[in-house]
């Protein structure tokens, strides 16, 4: 992959990193870094989606909403709104929801948010949330381990991240965020590394939305370095030897028939 490094295109090369494997890369060559391989546009997209930020991903009714408090995770009403579509009577949507009691309102980080009912006992576990009135008992058994369930979740509903920002979003101290972290990572749940391009340390990712973006990041550099149309070529050849102005002389007519070799052009052009 790396012998003709040096005559191959920046993306072709990145490329031929991205597919390699990232244990045999490390093996290899020491820590494998992301940072340079994976396309910025890319992370940006995966993390609109995962957020529900996306246009085709935003909420449109109730029930979306609460699919989407089960899968990224206590949201503020704000937070919320932003997810749906635009013109959404979301109070609307919360009120009705906290009528059958699907979501519930709870004190977390310091602000008002909105959970699913069947989170109760995880926040009530693992972050000491009190636990709403009138809360039926079928949520509130003991999961087996609340905090790396929110962790894992805000994980896998975020794009690369780093301690402080997961034990910000949840009310953590850095030390049991990364304490938790660290046995996730021993499960392969979450991998760390450096990832984000704008990034300056270490990160967290999880496992599956790292495959994800080295997915659609490998596709996007294939994409760049697809060889261009005949068509293509013929259009662009000619008007890039004239940038510089016509040629002179009879010296002038061979280095451009040199340098068009192999490429159909009308004697005319020349």
């Amino acid at each position: 992959q790396f012998v003709y490094e040096g005559d191959s295109p920046i993306a072709e090369r990145r490329a031929a990193a991205l597919s390699l494997d990232q244990g045999l890369l490390a093996e290899l060559l020491g820590r494998a870094e992301l940072r340079e391989l994976l396309d910025p546009e890319v992370l940006a997209e995966v993390e609109a989606e995962l957020q529900w930020l996306a246009p085709d991903r935003r909420a449109r009714d109730a029930e979306a909403a609460a699919d989407l408090l089960r899968l990224v995770g206590p949201l503020s009403t704000d937070e919320v709104r932003e997810r749906a579509v635009e013109g959404a009577d979301v109070e609307s949507w919360m009120a009705s929801l906290a009528d059958v009691r699907r979501v519930v309102r709870v004190r977390m980080a310091g602000e008002d948010r909105w959970t699913a009912i069947e989170d109760i006992g995880r926040l009530r576990d693992g972050l000491g949330v009190p636990v709403p009135v009138g809360t039926p008992d079928a949520f509130l058994e003991l999961p087996e381990d609340p905090l790396g369930d929110l962790v894992s979740r805000y994980a896998r509903s975020h794009g690369p991240f780093t301690t402080s920002e997961v034990a910000s979003r949840l009310g953590l101290g850095e030390a049991v965020a990364r304490q938790t972290l660290q046995r996730l990572a021993h499960r392969g749940r979450v991998l760390d590394g450096e990832f984000r391009p704008s990034g300056a340390g270490s990160e967290w990712c999880d496992a599956e939305v790292l495959r994800k973006l080295r997915r659609r990041s490998l596709a996007r550099l294939r994409q760049e370095i697809e060889p261009v149309s005949h068509d293509a070529v013929a259009r662009f050849l000619p008007a890039w030897q004239r940038v510089g102005g016509p040629l002179r002389g009879v010296d002038g007519v061979v280095a451009a028939i040199d340098q068009l070799a192999g490429c159909p052009v009308p004697a005319s052009a020349l």
